[in-house]
């Protein structure tokens, strides 16, 4: 990690808020955890169960919430919202690469496209017919820009990014390399005895600020449009298919896969791995469980997990083996339950009776 340039803890408060306490006059150039801090590093405290290596860290200064505003005799900032204080002041520190605006003579540039003077487009990279590229907006080493496509201003689209004719994108997004957005969904019908392929004349619409992971693939919508709303964030090998709508400021971890036509709320969080299947709906709010499989529509906020619980091996058999009959086992428990009612009542009458004869 290169040495970025230093700023005072009162500057940087100046630009992102929270509150000094101690020596604000420090200067800090990069952060680090509190355990590999040096003197020229400002660290973060973001959950009270590490305090203990608060005692002993290096750091020049740290980031703290109110709760632990007095932990430490160290220059610190207090924020209310530490891990979100900890992102800025490390996006501060760290800039991303200045890139310089143009087109690269190796650039392959289709007739019509309207790029504006300030984007970049790296070497090798093939911009469509009629393709509009927004302010500021850099295209890396390899992408390919549909026909048509409109990408708002200050996109970050890494190497070899694909994007299909005619998707629409808006303002902020960054997409990771190997991401392909608008590809076929998969729509097909029995002919005959032989598939034959629908024409998939939707598009993927994207809002503003929305994070695509490598290799993830959005694929575009086979009537209407495929939609993935402003603040959208998702992570590595992602399967969107088509028609599929991704609620505002939902974050989906890696590997998860949505079919087609499921509808997803905002602020929701889906785990890795998780399934989804198709035309389901989650409300707002829903939180997934890694490796889920979503097998109905989920209408209220909440967290949900659908997951056999690990065990050793032999221990799974002998469960799997239960499960099995456990429908057998349910009518057999029943009848139990039946035969002790019966017990019970004329326990009851007996003891009824007696009572009378004496």
């Amino acid at each position: 990690m290169g040495m970025s340039v230093s700023h005072r803890l009162t500057d940087i408060a100046a630009q992102l808020g929270g509150r000094v306490l101690g020596d604000g006059e420090v200067r800090v150039a990069q952060i680090a955890t509190l355990e590999n801090a040096q003197p020229h590093h400002i660290s973060f405290l973001t959950n009270s169960k590490y305090r203990a290596q608060l005692a002993g860290t290096r750091a020049g200064a740290v980031i703290l919430g109110e709760a632990d505003a007095e932990a430490t005799g160290l220059p610190r900032i207090i924020s209310d919202n530490p891990y979100a204080y900890f992102a800025k002041v490390s996006a501060l520190l760290n800039p991303l690469p200045e890139a310089r605006p143009g087109i690269h003579p190796a650039a392959i540039v289709g007739a019509g496209a309207k790029i504006d003077a300030t984007a970049s487009i790296a070497a090798t990279a093939v911009i469509g017919e009629n393709a509009t590229i927004g302010a500021h907006s850099v295209i890396g080493e390899g992408c390919c820009i549909g026909a048509n496509v409109v990408i708002g201003s200050h996109a970050r689209l890494y190497p070899h990014v694909v994007i299909y004719h005619g998707c629409v994108i808006g303002d902020n997004l960054i997409a990771h390399a190997g991401s392909v957005i608008g590809s076929d969904g998969f729509g097909i019908a029995m002919d005959e005895g032989r598939w034959i392929n629908i024409p998939q004349i939707g598009r993927v619409v994207i809002g503003n600020d929305v994070e695509i992971g490598a290799n993830t693939t959005i694929d575009r919508g086979a009537l209407n449009d495929t939609v993935i709303e402003d603040g959208v964030k998702m992570d590595n090998q992602i399967q969107v298919a088509h028609n599929v709508r991704i609620g505002a400021h939902t974050a989906i971890a890696g590997c998860a896969g949505i079919a087609g036509s499921a509808v997803i709320g905002r602020y929701c969080l889906i785990g890795g791995g998780a399934r989804i299947l198709g035309h389901l709906q989650l409300a707002d709010h829903v939180e997934i469980a890694a490796h889920t499989l979503v097998g109905k529509s989920i209408r209220e906020a909440g967290a949900y997990a659908a997951i056999f619980p690990l065990a050793k091996q032999e221990d799974w058999r002998k469960n799997a083996v239960h499960l099995r009959h456990l429908d057998e086992l349910s009518k057999r428990v029943k009848a139990l339950e039946r035969e002790l009612e019966t017990i019970k009542l004329e326990t009851v009458e007996r003891e009824t009776l007696k009572g009378r004869e004496s």
